[in-house]
């Protein structure tokens, strides 16, 4: 493989189970640019984490290969993790040290010198009064920006975030993106998964969207975003004819506006606007909306529909698969022992008859 990639995978799979049943991550490729800010986007569950645990060795690839800074990720993974800043999902800290301690303490076991910690901390509003508490005391959000400090203060060459925004609110998301921003400026290499689609929108330069483990995109956002239908609303003073008859127009609505004319609501794609527009003019265009598409649509394009169709996709396909595999013999088991145990039926005591009772029959 290249050493002119940060990150580059062949075929690269996590498979669980007795047969491997279980495809957390199957046959996924990438290749990720030295200075390139990069989305990893999907849902919860759809093999983002397993990917970025498998590059820095934390799980051990069941087939294909990869390398991390030109390193093998099962030879020299305990190097990748030293040359790589790392946030994981779920960010946890030992409560029964200070911030800076714990600071301290994770900066010595990478070997490198903290270059960017005041950087950080000022950017994501951390004072010295702060980190002298014990983490314990801190808040969710809190941690979450000690996380984002150990991960970056050492200004490493690349960095792998896994949720980086998780528990921050609106204003330090933003401060964060600014950071990342600024370190792809200086020449670093940014890989992070979100489900922030509007955040990945909104700085990276390219975007893989997974699901079930299987990479299903890999495009510029800005190409992802062209391909996807704009959403017309038009005004026109005549009744229009022939719209459904123009290639890329779908789902067109006519209804009347009174005297105004009708009114217009389509899709479009994108190389059909113009005809459309031109359409539209010789009915009497009045008033025009195109909106843009957004990353967001092109997202639920591979994720939405499919979603709330016939239930062929779903978040969690390993489940189904699971599901099939199962003997019937071991399904009938766990029915078993899901169903709650039906209780014998008891006889009532015959009451006992009192004392004074006894006395008069006798």
């Amino acid at each position: 493989m290249s050493n002119s990639f940060a990150i580059q995978t062949r075929a690269l799979s996590k498979h669980y189970g007795r047969t491997g049943e279980i495809k957390a991550l199957n046959a996924v490729d990438l290749e990720i640019k030295e200075g390139e800010l990069f989305g990893f986007l999907g849902p919860n569950g759809a093999g983002k984490s397993t990917a970025i645990r498998t590059l820095l060795g934390f799980l051990h690839p069941t087939a294909g290969s990869a390398t991390v800074l030109g390193l093998d990720i099962v030879k020299d993974s305990v190097e990748i993790r030293r040359r790589v800043g790392y946030l994981p999902s779920g960010f946890a800290v030992y409560d029964y040290m200070s911030g800076r301690e714990y600071l301290d303490h994770m900066r010595a076991l990478s070997g490198r010198p903290s270059l960017l910690r005041h950087r950080v901390m000022e950017a994501l509003e951390l004072s010295d009064a702060i980190l002298k508490r014990p983490v314990r005391d801190y808040s969710r959000g809190m941690r979450q920006k000690i996380g984002v400090v150990q991960a970056l203060e050492t200004d490493p060459e690349l960095l792998i975030l896994d949720e980086p925004s998780e528990g921050l609110d609106p204003l330090m998301q933003r401060s964060l993106q600014e950071l990342l921003l600024e370190r792809v400026a200086a020449g670093r290499t940014v890989f992070f998964s979100s489900h922030l689609i509007s955040e990945v929108e909104r700085i990276c330069n390219r975007v893989a969207i997974v699901r079930g483990g299987k990479l299903v995109a890999l495009e510029t956002v800005e190409t992802l975003v062209r391909f996807q239908r704009r959403r017309v609303d038009a005004l026109v003073a005549r009744k229009p004819t022939r719209l459904t008859s123009l290639a890329g127009v779908f789902s067109v609505k006519v209804a009347p506006e009174g005297k105004s004319g009708y009114r217009i609501s389509c899709e479009a794609e994108s190389a059909a606007v113009p005809k459309l527009i031109a359409r539209l003019q010789t009915s009497g265009l009045r008033d025009l909306l195109i909106e843009a598409a957004s990353l967001e649509e092109a997202f639920m394009s591979y994720y939405g529909d499919a979603r709330h169709s016939s239930g062929a996709v779903q978040v969690f396909p390993e489940v189904a698969e699971v599901k099939k595999t199962l003997p019937k013999a071991a399904a009938k088991r766990a029915v078993a022992k899901r169903a709650p145990a039906k209780k014998s039926p008891t006889k009532k005591a015959a009451p006992k008859k009192s004392a004074a009772k006894k006395r008069s029959s006798r």
